[in-house]
C-alpha cells in the first residue's frame, strides 16, 4: 500500500444562491401546485368554463363551433386576469411578497415564475376544454398554429399585466371584489363567449376595444368559427398589444412587494 495521502477534502461552507433559471423554475412549480390545489381557483379556472361551454350549446345560445373560441377567451380571462390579481392581492396583504423580495429570487424571476405557472395552467384549460368541444360535436377549422399561438400569448400578457396592476392598486379584499366583479361583468357583455356584435349597437361598438372581446375575436378567427368569416387576426392582434403595453407600463408603476 502507498503511503502517499490522498487529496485534502475542504469542507467549508460555500453558501450561494442557486441561479436564475433553478429559481425561476422552482418559483413556477410553486406557482402551479398553489393554483391547482386551491379550490376557489380550480372552480374559477376550470369548472366555470366548461360548465359555461355546456349550457351555452346545451341552451341553444351558440352552436358548439361558435362557443368553443369564446369560451376559451373566458378560460384565459379567468386565470390571467382573475386568478392573477386575487392571488397576487392576497400573497402582499400576508406578506408572501415582502418576503420574495428579500431573497434572490428578486421581482423578475417572481413574475417570471408565475407567467410561467400561468401559461401552465392555460395550457391545461385549453386542453380540457379542446376534449369536452369535440365531444359536444366540434369540428375547427384551424388557421395558422402561428395565429393561434400568438392571440393566446399576447392576450395572456394583456390580461395578466392588467391582473398585476389592479391587485398593486387595491387592497386584497377590493381585488377580490373588484377582479370578480369585472370577471362577470366581461363574461356577460365583454364579448369573449359571444361576439361583442350580438350586444346593443353603441354597446358593441365600444366593447371591440376591449382585451376580452380582442382576445374572444382573436380566437374565434383563428380556430374558423362560422361568426368570423374570412376575418384577419391582425385587428385583435394590434389591440391585444396595445393592452399589453399599456399594462405592463401600469403593472410595473404600482407593483409593490407590501
Amino acid at each position: 500500500m502507498s503511503g502517499q495521502a490522498g487529496p485534502a477534502l475542504d469542507f467549508t461552507p460555500a453558501p450561494a444562491a442557486a441561479g436564475p433559471v433553478r429559481r425561476w423554475w422552482a418559483q413556477a412549480r410553486l406557482e402551479w401546485r398553489l393554483l391547482m390545489t386551491n379550490g376557489e381557483q380550480i372552480l374559477l379556472t376550470l369548472i366555470i368554463p366548461i360548465a359555461v361551454l355546456v349550457a351555452v350549446t346545451r341552451i341553444g345560445l351558440a352552436e358548439v363551433d361558435e362557443a368553443t373560441p369564446g369560451v376559451m377567451a373566458l378560460a384565459i380571462l379567468s386565470t390571467a386576469f382573475t386568478a392573477t390579481a386575487i392571488a397576487t392581492g392576497f400573497e402582499r396583504r400576508s406578506g408572501v411578497l415582502k418576503f420574495l423580495g428579500a431573497t434572490p429570487l428578486g421581482r423578475s424571476g417572481l413574475l417570471a415564475g408565475k407567467t410561467t405557472a400561468t401559461f401552465a395552467v392555460i395550457v391545461v384549460q385549453l386542453v380540457l376544454l379542446t376534449l369536452t368541444a369535440t365531444a359536444l360535436g366540434w369540428d375547427p377549422g384551424f388557421g395558422p398554429p402561428a395565429a393561434i399561438i400568438g392571440v393566446v400569448v399576447l392576450g395572456t400578457l394583456a390580461l395578466g399585466s392588467w391582473g398585476l396592476a389592479l391587485a398593486g392598486l387595491l387592497r386584497a379584499e377590493a381585488t377580490l371584489a373588484v377582479a370578480n366583479g369585472i370577471f362577470l361583468l366581461l363574461l356577460l357583455a365583454g364579448g369573449t363567449v359571444l361576439p361583442a356584435d350580438r350586444l346593443p349597437g353603441p354597446l358593441a361598438a365600444a366593447v371591440q376595444y376591449l382585451p376580452s372581446a380582442a382576445l374572444g375575436d382573436g380566437l374565434r378567427c383563428a380556430l374558423g368559427a362560422p361568426s368570423a368569416g374570412t376575418c384577419s387576426v391582425l385587428g385583435p392582434v394590434l389591440i391585444l398589444t396595445a393592452w399589453a403595453a399599456g399594462g405592463i407600463a401600469v403593472a410595473l408603476r404600482t407593483f409593490r412587494w407590501e
